[in-house]
């Protein structure tokens, strides 16, 4: 299996444009003159995702499962193909030798070709059901983002947060880069999130009254 197919790069394009604040209307003293929008201050920020990628807790917690998860799939489709490799080099050893009657080699080649066969659809098997865990997890950390974002915005009324990725980026102010800011952010609510359904295993039911003597 082509190791581009399983480790696809997961590179995360997150641009997130809030246009938070209203302009208020002018009235002009010129009879018959248009009304105007009053001029707005342009407040922007930007994010380095790459930080974000490699700082963030359940970006390096996720990878790490994926990881796993790929190299997994290669091992087992690795293993798979050397043994189907050792058992067409053994066929063609004993067909050379005439250890196969018409009959028993036919059955050994069609043997082979099944095995063959069967291994390509593992991989399409477990190349999709990584896709698929893989998008899960892009749509996931996106989502997690965007959420944190509006709601960080709430109060800083950004009117433009965009994201720098490698070079994409001539050239941003480093008053502008709120990166520190946004995975502090993130790590919080993500530790909050991830303790919630360890508070309800440790919940314990009130112990029952003992019955009243009589």
């Amino acid at each position: 299996m082509n190791k581009k197919n399983i480790f696809r790069t997961m590179a995360l394009s997150a641009v997130v444009a809030l246009a938070t604040t209203s302009c208020n209307k002018q009235e002009v003293a010129t009879a018959g003159a248009p009304e105007q929008n009053a001029p707005e201050e342009l407040k922007i920020a930007f994010v380095e995702i790459d930080s974000v990628m490699t700082q963030y807790e359940f970006c390096k917690e996720h990878s790490l499962v994926l990881e796993k998860k790929a190299q997994n799939i290669q091992n087992t489709l690795s293993q798979k193909e050397r043994d189907l490799n050792a058992a067409a080099n053994n066929f063609q050893q004993k067909l050379q030798q005439n250890a196969y009657t018409r009959e028993q080699a036919e059955q050994v080649q069609a043997g082979l070709q099944k095995q063959g066969a069967d291994l390509q659809s593992l991989n399409q098997r477990l190349t999709n059901e990584y896709q698929s865990e893989l998008e899960k997890y892009n749509n996931a950390l996106s989502d997690s983002i965007k959420h944190f974002i509006a709601t960080y915005n709430k109060d800083k009324k950004y009117s433009l947060i965009i994201t720098k990725q490698g070079e994409n980026l001539l050239y941003g102010a480093p008053s502008l880069d709120i990166t520190a800011e946004v995975v502090a952010g993130l790590n919080k609510a993500y530790k909050k999130t991830a303790a919630k359904p360890a508070e309800k295993k440790t919940e314990t039911k009130p112990a029952a009254k003992a019955p009243e003597k009589k």
